[in-house]
């Protein structure tokens, strides 16, 4: 297994919770065939359970003059590098957790909330959806690796 980077954060849409940004929670608690434990997205699609997102996503916006807050972009797990280096199919492991990106996330036009360019800006780097493969809890500075 290969070291690759680590998690910055953990971010999760509570029952109480509506819109963006996601709050920011302690850990995830990442339970297979079900999601994210008390998120209100849990048993729905479980292909896109899991939204990561690199830091530098937050970057190129910053570039353009656009300060986002973290979890702004909708993902569970903000990383240190860029996901977006990585195939469709790829297991990332953290801790006991695995989850494995499934597909490039569709920048939808709610983002224009905070910038009517951001939508476009991000298009193709806004996160990757992942399914779970392992359970496993989930929370800051743990080391993220692949296989192989």
């Amino acid at each position: 297994m290969i070291n690759i980077g680590k998690v910055l954060d953990t971010f999760s849409a509570t029952k109480e919770s509506s819109g963006l940004p996601r709050p920011k929670v302690e850990n995830l608690n990442l339970i297979k065939d079900y999601g994210i434990e008390n998120d209100k997205f849990a048993g729905k699609k479980l292909e896109q359970t899991v939204m990561i997102v690199g830091v530098e996503s937050y970057e190129i916006a910053k570039d353009k003059g656009i300060d986002l807050e973290f979890g702004c972009l909708g993902e569970n797990i903000l990383l240190d590098f860029d996901p977006h280096t990585l195939k469709v199919g790829t297991n990332l492991i953290i801790g006991d957790a695995i989850i494995q990106i499934t597909q490039v996330c569709t920048v939808c036009n709610h983002l224009a909330v905070f910038d009517e360019s951001l939508p476009l800006l991000l298009k193709g780097h806004r996160g990757l959806y992942c399914r779970i493969v392992n359970n496993g809890i989930v929370s800051k500075d743990m080391i993220v690796k692949i296989e192989g």
